[in-house]
């Protein structure tokens, strides 16, 4: 072991990338062809969230040192975060052939799995690494990572418990638990959960999941409003055209979606308190801008149906379920927004758009080529 990767390793455990960064390549300036310096770059500059230059010097890492497991584990970790699950799985499982004893090995075999939805892999994947590893906080991490993904709450929290148990000052481990109390709408205790991991990492908030109350709100109005007015616009049809008794029902039935509506919102922003609504601001501009549009539009809605409940004006609900297309379009904003935020995504995006440019470029190519070639010209 040099004593470039002994600094450079002891520097990037205490959070100084840059620093680490530097050492390391440093002493590839001496060592080019060092594949550990090599794995250990890419390991950096991932923790660092550039991730295309992270796969490339793991790409190099493999190169130099192709029967190296680590090397094959560090490119297959960069491959997950570039939404490129195939050739991560296929990354794992070189790891796992080369060191077939390596519990990281079997646990990014299971997070790579995980991200192409092959679940029953990931599961025997990540319990193979934990047995290999049982007090290992990072495997029980990934049990209740795959756990999660495959809709097992209980045995995720499970795991995650445990991985605390191990390690308490695990910022993952805190967020984990309290995404988990999110899906469960134990809203105070998630958040305070979030408050803990930011604690833990306050160089790297996660200002995203901080938001989840509104967000979540917003997702689950969405839809309510777009059932819901579906519904009565379907009432207001019956009662028109064969049974006016319809008309009454569907009067009924915007006051009780109004009170649900309303109600599903105060459940879960009262207990949130203000944390979400600080860390609002700091969200991209494209997540942000949605997200502040939807309450007003939200709000309209909710009194045209208030509106309809008591006076029958037929109208107002026709309104209302106008509101829903506009709630979505907001949404995909939104989604686009958290997505360009998300350097792994953003590759991918940026990937997608290269390969659609080239594949226009061909097309029409071969178009003028047959149009030259065309025996009537």
């Amino acid at each position: 072991m040099s004593d470039s990767y002994r600094r450079a390793h002891h520097l990037a455990q205490a959070g100084r990338y840059a620093e680490a960064e530097r050492i390391v390549r440093a002493g590839l300036a001496e060592e080019p062809g060092d594949g550990r310096l090599l794995t250990l770059l890419a390991w950096v500059l991932r923790m660092r969230r550039e991730y295309p230059a992270a796969l490339a010097a793991a790409d190099s890492a493999v190169a130099a040192s192709p029967h190296d497991a680590d090397a094959h584990a560090e490119r297959a970790e960069n491959l997950i975060l570039l939404i490129r699950s195939k050739d991560a799985a296929d990354a794992a499982r070189e790891a796992v052939r080369l060191d077939q004893l390596s519990a990281p090995a079997h646990l990014v075999l299971a997070r790579a799995l995980a991200a192409a939805h092959d679940l029953a892999g990931a599961r025997a994947a990540a319990a193979r690494g934990l047995s290999l590893d049982p007090d290992s906080a990072e495997g029980l991490l990934t049990v209740a990572e795959v756990e999660r993904d495959a809709g097992n709450r209980e045995a995720a929290t499970a795991a995650a418990r445990s991985a605390l148990a191990i390690e308490p000052e695990s910022s993952y481990g805190r967020w984990m638990i309290a995404m988990l109390d999110a899906e469960r709408l134990h809203v105070r205790r998630s958040m305070r959960g979030l408050r803990d991991a930011a604690r833990i990492s306050p160089a790297r908030p996660d200002l995203i999941s901080m938001t989840w109350p509104i967000r979540g709100v917003l997702s689950g109005l969405r839809r309510g409003l777009f059932a819901g007015a579906v519904l009565v616009g379907a009432l207001l049809l019956v009662g028109h055209w064969w049974w006016p008794v319809a008309a009454t029902f569907a009067r009924l039935v915007s006051g009780v979606l109004a009170a649900v509506l309303t109600g599903f919102g105060a459940r879960v922003l009262l207990p949130a308190g203000w944390l979400p609504w600080r860390c609002l601001p700091l969200l991209p501009p494209l997540m942000r801008r949605p997200t502040y549009a939807a309450f007003p539009v939200l709000a309209l809605a909710v009194a045209l149906l208030v509106v309809h409940a008591s006076t029958g004006w037929w109208p107002a609900a026709v309104l209302a379920l106008a509101m829903a297309p506009v709630l979505w379009a907001l949404s995909l904003v939104e989604m686009l927004g958290a997505g360009l935020d998300d350097p792994g995504i953003r590759h991918a995006l940026r990937s997608l758009a290269g390969e659609f440019r080239d594949w226009w470029v061909t097309t029409k190519r071969d178009l003028r080529d047959a149009w030259k070639d065309d025996p009537k010209s």
